[in-house]
């Protein structure tokens, strides 16, 4: 009978749930998604693509610089000058060597400016250079 109580007494404590490793592991499932995740850099600016029956989606694009038909150049918001494209191109690939450089010009952007922003890519090391265009409708 001395056997019973002492169960009895045993069992008879609260349960409580230690809240401590979930929260940890939370938190280390949030790190891992943040350092996974590739973030693409937008050109901050909205431009008149031109047309191409070829166009394909691309599913992974890092770095987008924008050319508007006053022949601004943007990147990440922000206007830089024809100049300064290498240096940026540079620093991005530095983080992220295999990403791909897409440059998203107004149809009514002079040529020259585009080539010289496709060119200062190729001399910053970007290996995958492509240039925006939409499908046509119809």
């Amino acid at each position: 009978m001395n056997n019973f109580r002492y169960k009895n007494s045993r069992c008879s404590r609260t349960v409580e749930i230690n809240m401590a490793p979930l929260i940890d592991m939370v938190f280390i499932l949030l790190i891992f998604f943040l350092v996974t995740t590739s973030f693409v850099k937008e050109a901050g600016v909205d431009v008149q693509r031109p047309t191409a029956r070829s166009a394909i989606t691309k599913e992974k694009v890092n770095m987008v610089i924008g050319v508007t038909k006053d022949g601004l150049i943007f990147i990440s918001g922000k206007t830089v000058d024809i100049r300064s494209v290498r240096g940026h191109v540079e620093r991005f690939l530095a983080e992220n060597p295999e990403a791909s450089v897409v440059v998203v010009a107004d149809k009514a952007s002079q040529t020259g400016t585009v080539i010289r922003v496709l060119d200062a890519c190729r001399l910053a090391g970007a290996k995958n250079i492509s240039i925006a265009a939409q499908k046509p409708n119809g």
